[in-house]
């Protein structure tokens, strides 16, 4: 369904902050910021650092002796993080029972901002939670009722703080839905903005409000995964530890990051602060993350032991078929051969094609051979940020190396992507053009993504004509392993080009 991918994203991060409220009549006055109460503040504190057991004895303790709302948002804050977190169907049946009970306990309340703002958020949480489940046009209903009701909170009670997050998030994932289900989410009512969404979290996370801290966590998270503004989004993350060198999700966060923009050394110091501190809910993501950069640094039998405890511990079926794939790989750039064709073949049943790299390992898989060794490794060392060894890698390549077509449009674009990632624009716009060139009507991701990094070059140098230009063109190609995080991407930029 539409909102799939977005949704998959917030759930992989660990943002999918959600809210219940229990039956309690208990009557409050409106709190237009939200500021916890330092007893309650260290609860919270603990869930963002994925320690929900710790966090609900804390909020045992501190029951009728706080904001009620408050509590109440910390505690459904503690719930959503766990079931999201750890997958657990047991949880999520609870959930499901608190989502109804607590639905009708709110329905019967007098309205008020903080009513809405709860019922907005419980279901934007069951949305999430559906979709992890699989039931996504059940989910994508949930998620067009947090979209009305919090438009009635905005417009009822345009100074009512916290529902900026609730919409900063909904405003990003509708804004963010690829041109192909325009027309699904016009049916439904829902019109996003991703720079509307990035203004709202940014109101948010500057003001004094307790939300503050999440809201200063999907700013920086959206700006990378979805607005591809890498290096600024790292920065902020990086601060973030600053304040909290310890916390386990923004550690988290910052390693994904780090991976995306080819810092994949500093990513790696990110994980094994995580492996030091072990305490609260278990990531097993960052074995996934593991395995890549051990990958890119030509460690395979490391690479194959991360993608297994991850293959083992992750409860979702997604990942694990890029996965398989790249243990295949690892194999293969081994010479293992025998065990190369084991693992691709056993890739080839296993998991889902919902995420992207799940899409493009099958893609890979059909075509039933490994790729050119040669590419593969500059592409690995161009995607780590190990730009002297791609460098050399690339000048080891012959004409005679390149077989197909394929190959020699790659080619092209792993020049095309090491000239952008060290900053040589002049060639890597050249390499660029070439590979849409030579790309024509095939279905390969090499021309959109081309595009779209054309499109980001020309907004830097504010020629916003030409960043148009190509980020139109990246969303003009029909099918590709990529397509819905390319047009997700190229729309975003789009959306913040001058009028």
């Amino acid at each position: 369904m539409p909102l799939f991918n977005i949704a998959d994203f917030f759930k992989k991060a660990g943002l999918t902050v959600c809210l219940f409220l229990l039956c309690t009549h208990s009557s409050f006055a409106t709190d237009k910021v939200w500021g916890f109460d330092s007893e309650l503040n260290k609860a919270y504190q603990l869930v963002l650092n994925l320690q929900t057991d710790q966090a609900k004895a804390q909020l045992i303790k501190l029951e009728k002796h706080t904001n009620e709302f408050h509590r109440l948002y910390v505690i459904s804050l503690c719930e959503t993080v766990d079931v999201l977190i750890s997958e657990d169907e047991k949880k999520y049946e609870q959930l499901e029972t608190n989502f109804k009970n607590r639905t009708k306990y709110l329905e019967s309340l007098t309205e008020s901002p903080e009513v809405l703002f709860l019922k907005a958020e419980m279901n934007l949480q069951r949305g999430f939670n559906l979709i992890n489940l699989g039931q996504e046009l059940s989910a994508v209903w949930a998620i067009r009722s947090a979209y009305n009701i919090t438009q009635e909170c905005l417009k009822k009670y345009p100074d009512f703080l916290p529902i900026k997050k609730t919409s900063g998030v909904m405003q990003v994932m509708v804004g963010s839905v690829p041109d192909k289900f325009h027309w699904f989410m016009s049916l439904l009512g829902m019109k996003g903005s991703v720079q509307v969404g990035q203004k709202q979290l940014d109101d948010i996370r500057l003001s004094k409000s307790s939300l503050s801290q999440e809201a200063n966590l999907l700013f920086y998270t959206i700006k990378g995964f979805i607005n591809q503004q890498l290096d600024e989004s790292s920065r902020g993350l990086t601060e973030a530890l600053k304040k909290d060198p310890n916390n386990r999700l923004v550690l988290f966060l910052a390693a994904n990051i780090l991976v995306k923009n080819g810092q994949s050394e500093e990513a790696l110091k990110h994980i094994q602060s995580l492996d030091n501190n072990p305490q609260g809910l278990p990531v097993y993501f960052i074995e996934y993350m593991r395995g890549d950069i051990h990958l890119q640094k030509e460690q395979y039998p490391q690479a194959i032991q991360a993608y297994q405890k991850f293959i083992t511990n992750y409860k979702s079926q997604s990942f694990k078929k890029d996965s398989e794939y790249k243990m295949a790989l690892a194999y293969f750039l081994q010479g293992k051969t025998e065990q190369a064709r084991a693992a691709f073949e056993k890739a080839k049943t296993m998991g889902k094609e919902t995420a992207d790299p799940d899409k493009y390992a099958a893609a890979q898989l059909r075509t039933n051979s490994f790729p050119n060794a040669k590419i593969l490794k500059v592409r690995l060392c161009t995607d780590g940020g190990y730009y002297e060894e791609a460098k050399e890698k690339l000048q080891e390549i012959k004409p005679s190396d390149l077989v197909s077509e394929k190959d020699k449009t790659e080619y092209y674009y792993r020049k095309a992507r090491l000239a952008h990632r060290t900053n040589d624009l002049s060639a890597a716009k050249l390499f660029y053009q070439q590979t849409i060139d030579m790309t024509g009507n095939n279905a390969w991701y090499f021309a959109p993504n081309a595009a779209l990094q054309l499109g980001y070059i020309y907004q830097a140098s504010r020629d916003y004509v030409s960043a148009r230009t190509y980020f139109e063109k990246a969303l003009s190609y029909k099918k590709h392993e990529y397509k819905d995080s390319i047009d997700g991407k190229a729309r975003s930029a789009i959306d913040q080009l001058p009028k």
